[in-house]
């Protein structure tokens, strides 16, 4: 059975697009995307609603999740780093894990196949 690992990255919402358009000239064949809020070290900005100010909790960010052969990992992982880096305190974060399976519903492909 091929190895794969589960990519999880919390990036910034406006580098969503040129992510997107990397990791499908790679051959990325899934993707999963979420509206994601939370806090790191950027501290958070003050905003105004109808005249009264106030600090934000946590930050929205976009999490992409992708499962993808070993072979995959690393251009995967460039990807995200190239075109999600701004510089900025807020960039995001990359988590990789161990995928021990992976089903395809609707025929019953199994590993990478069902990628």
């Amino acid at each position: 059975m091929t190895k794969m690992k589960k990519i999880e990255a919390i990036i910034r919402t406006s580098k969503f697009e040129e992510i997107h358009e990397c990791l499908l000239g790679l051959g990325v064949k899934f993707l999963a995307t979420y509206e994601v809020k939370g806090m790191g070290m950027e501290p958070p900005k003050s905003q105004t609603y109808r005249g009264v100010a106030y600090e934000p909790a946590y930050i929205p960010r976009t999490k992409i999740e992708v499962v993808v052969p070993d072979s995959l990992v690393d251009g995967v992982v460039d990807c995200i780093l190239t075109n999600g880096n701004t510089g900025r305190v807020g960039d995001g974060k990359i988590f990789i894990y161990e995928a021990l399976a992976a089903y395809r519903i609707r025929n019953n492909d199994t590993g990478e196949e069902a990628l």
